[in-house]
């Protein structure tokens, strides 16, 4: 993958994230909690996916050290557009790390039109929001996630509140699927080859060890 930002860094761990050749049998390197909240129209429909991603200490740092232009040791509202447009530019091959599937076939989303990000308590903390490419109704099973194909970045919902719905129509039920690692293996091994574990690009059956907000339907 190539860094499509206006500001190519090497060997940072910004870079790394966005462009990270790291085979994928790795571990992750970079970790972020995340908050996710769909948003529905008043016809059953989804109108959005909201995120937020707050990133651990170190990678924040980082972060901070390379963007600081001027040394102030804050990241000023120029430096943060600058992150928030490198991030935005480079993530879009990757579908900014969302996976939406409907009765499971994968449903096409719109690039977020813009992302912003702040720097709050030593973390930096991005947020965007997303809306499907067609129409998206609730109706059968409806799954949402957000994963690294790469592995470089876990991407972690510690509470299940945090993977939200506003207004869940009558009829629907929720439910928050935390795939466990070694049974996901166990049933996917004629499909995970080694090739799959060495490709730095990642594949689409990494979404297999996605936590899921899950979506049943009536009607």
């Amino acid at each position: 993958m190539q860094l499509k930002g206006r500001r190519a860094i090497p060997a940072t761990a910004l870079v790394a994230l966005l462009t990270s050749t790291v085979p994928a049998s790795v571990h992750p390197h970079v970790f972020a909690e995340a908050r996710l909240e769909v948003m529905l129209n008043s016809d059953r429909t989804v109108k959005s996916l909201r995120h937020l991603w707050r990133f651990d200490d170190v990678f924040s740092s980082t972060v901070l050290m390379e963007f600081d232009k001027n040394a102030d040791l804050k990241l000023d509202d120029a430096e943060l557009q600058e992150i928030a447009s490198t991030i935005h530019a480079s993530l879009a091959e990757y579908n900014y790390f969302q996976v939406v599937t409907l009765d499971g076939k994968d449903v096409a989303m719109k690039p977020p039109p813009a992302l912003m990000v702040n720097y709050e308590q030593d973390q930096l903390i991005v947020l965007f929001e997303s809306e499907p490419k067609a129409p998206l109704k609730l109706t059968g099973k409806v799954d949402f996630g957000v994963y690294d194909p790469t592995f470089y970045t876990a991407i972690d919902f510690t509470e299940d509140t945090n993977m939200a719905v506003a207004d869940l129509p009558a009829g629907c039920s929720r439910s928050v699927i935390r795939p466990d690692p070694d049974e996901a293996l166990a049933q996917n091994q004629a499909t995970l080859t080694e090739q799959f574990f060495n490709d730095p690009a990642g594949t689409d059956m990494s979404k297999i060890f996605a936590t899921k907000l899950e979506l049943t339907c009536q009607g």
